[in-house]
């Protein structure tokens, strides 16, 4: 189930010309895909370092410096089909590498690969890039050269006159009552904002931070807020918060699900969207959201409290209110009314989103009154990874280590569940012709995001136990997404030798820049193909991993989203800070 289905068709009319421009023929990719497959940002000097390459009669590969020196050789391992793919492939390992420099793979027979690096900063650009994107989509601001260079912008949506929506009208907010909310990202490639998204998103950042403060602390964005104090992941993750704090009702507690048009803006520039903006029925999975949110970013932002006195107690206080509304209303979901057309992020089951947000208050209060649900077990058994309609795990990433206010058995409590979802991506990833912990089953709508999340698990497993096999198969999920992938692209804009161009986004479609906005990760491959009886351009394969078109009509494949940028992110900056 995606979070726009048919939704998003509609807009699609409003395309045409811009599909004319952007769309990249499919035949053009398939003639481009490289035999030799690996991740095109390089490596750190001291991690595992593999390449996929064409099945052919060679048998050995070799690595060549910049001057054309051979470096290293080696045996390709033994030829195998990737089910998901079709390919029949063979892998180069070259984890000995160690020298920093930039080299090139070449195998017999074949062309050679783009140029790699090898260096102890492989992924400071990319961190920073992945983060600056949150910025280059807020709204509520104009984005000045200083701050976005070639990206700059006028402000959107300032979200100062919003009316209550008569599905989230109340006795003290009836129906038309305006109120201010202002700040926040925009969703994905649409320019609205949802709270049940936002909240794992901006948990993400903020236990990336919790957990490699010494990386981010050294990371310079170049935000509006630079300098103030405060760590720019922070400045930027505060961006959200306080358009979240606005969308609690004062009076109750609960939370409103998002703050939306009726339906989808065209293809224009956030100052272009003008029509009228609503806030939409509180629930159970949004309050809840954001009560974990909220609890979470009053243990992370506490140290910095001189900087806003009282701002962490706010954030706890918020965060309780909400766990109040939803223990009084444990099943009320939402329902898209029948004048909103925009993302529903509907759920039918709140008991993640009570596991979350009771571990988030959990640690950072150390109350019983939390314990039992939080250590609560269940769930799908076969998932493997959080995403926005199962947040169940990220509680396990929060508890795996003990809290100043929580007791060390309840870290141990969850490290077997923890350590065993570990070892399945493990054996996933030692199974994979491609060395990846995906199957078949996770190429879905976002499936980056799916493979990125994977590999937050086995970072949280990484730091409870560290074994090696867990930070590796952590590796080859950034290999996968930058490049070592199906299509043998980059995913992430603006980053890569050969890079996702067309991003369905509507600032990078409507700026007339030819480049897109840059640091945001594509959905990637999704053999759902929601999207395609709307674009002209077809998909190149209806196989899983090459169900990908690097085209602006494709929502399914294509598209950009706040909830897939968190995890690389986090794993960005695990594998700068792990890797020794």
């Amino acid at each position: 189930m995606t979070r726009h289905a048919a939704a998003r068709r509609p807009t699609l009319r409003t395309l045409a010309a811009a599909v004319l421009l952007l769309g990249s023929s499919a035949g053009a990719m398939a003639a481009s895909t490289p035999a030799i497959k690996l991740n095109q940002l390089g490596f750190l000097p001291a991690s595992q370092k593999l390449a996929v390459v064409q099945a052919g009669s060679a048998a050995r590969f070799a690595v060549l410096d910049a001057g054309g020196n051979k470096v290293f050789e080696g045996d390709l391992g033994a030829p195998a089909t990737w089910d998901a793919s079709g390919e029949n492939v063979r892998l180069a390992d070259f984890s000995a590498l160690r020298t920093p420099g930039t080299y090139r793979l070449q195998v017999a027979g074949l062309p050679a690969s783009a140029p790699f690096p090898v260096g102890a900063d492989a992924y400071r650009e990319l961190d920073a890039g992945a983060i600056r994107a949150y910025t280059l989509n807020r709204a509520s601001i104009a984005l000045t050269p200083a701050v976005a260079g070639a990206y700059a912008r006028a402000a959107g949506h300032p979200d100062t006159r919003v009316e209550i929506h008569p599905s989230a009208a109340s006795s003290k907010r009836p129906a038309g009552t305006i109120i201010s909310s202002p700040k926040g990202w925009y969703d994905a490639g649409d320019y609205n904002k949802y709270i049940v998204n936002s909240g794992i998103s901006t948990y993400t950042l903020l236990a990336a931070y919790e957990h490699f403060p010494g990386w981010f602390d050294k990371l310079a964005l170049r935000l509006p807020e630079s300098g103030n104090g405060l760590p720019d992941l922070l400045n930027e993750a505060l961006w959200n918060l306080e358009w979240m704090a606005t969308m609690q009702d004062p009076e109750d507690g609960g939370v409103y699900h998002k703050l939306t048009n009726k339906a989808f803006d065209g293809m224009v520039m956030p100052d272009q969207a003008t029509g009228p903006r609503y806030v939409v029925q509180k629930n159970t999975a949004a309050t809840l959201d954001f009560a974990a949110t909220m609890a979470a970013a009053s243990r992370v932002l506490a140290p910095f409290d001189s900087q806003q006195p009282g701002r962490s107690a706010r954030y706890l206080a918020a965060a309780e209110a909400a766990w109040a509304w939803a223990k009084a209303h444990p099943a009320l979901l939402y329902k898209q009314p029948a004048d909103v057309s925009t993302g529903d992020y509907g759920d039918k089951s709140v008991d993640d989103e009570f596991a979350w947000a009771a571990a988030e208050l959990l640690a950072t209060t150390g109350k019983d009154v939390y314990r039992a649900q939080a250590l609560a077990g269940g769930g799908n058994p076969a998932q493997t990874e959080p995403g926005w309609a199962d947040v169940r795990m990220l509680g396990w990433v929060t508890l795996a280590r003990p809290h100043a206010r929580m007791a060390a058995a309840d870290a141990a409590a969850v490290r077997q569940p923890l350590l065993a979802n570990a070892d399945k991506l493990v054996a996933r990833w030692q199974a994979s012709p491609y060395r990846v912990s995906m199957v078949r089953e996770n190429f879905v709508w976002g499936s980056n995001a799916v493979v990125l999340n994977q590999a937050m698990m086995l970072v949280a497993a990484y730091r409870a136990e560290p074994r090696p096999a867990y930070l590796q198969a952590a590796q080859s999920a950034l290999d996968y997404v930058l490049g070592r992938n199906g299509p043998g692209m980059s995913f992430v804009t603006g980053f890569g030798t050969t890079s996702t161009m067309h991003p369905h986004h509507r600032p990078s479609v409507a700026d007339g820049i030819a480049a897109p906005v840059p640091g945001w990760l594509a959905g990637g491959p999704n053999p759902g193909q929601q999207d395609k009886k709307g674009c002209q351009a077809p998909y190149p394969s209806s196989l899983p991993a090459l169900s990908y078109l690097d085209d602006a009509c494709s929502y399914a494949s294509n598209e950009v989203a706040i909830n897939w940028n968190a995890p690389l992110v986090y794993v960005a900056a695990a594998l700068q800070s792990l890797v020794k």
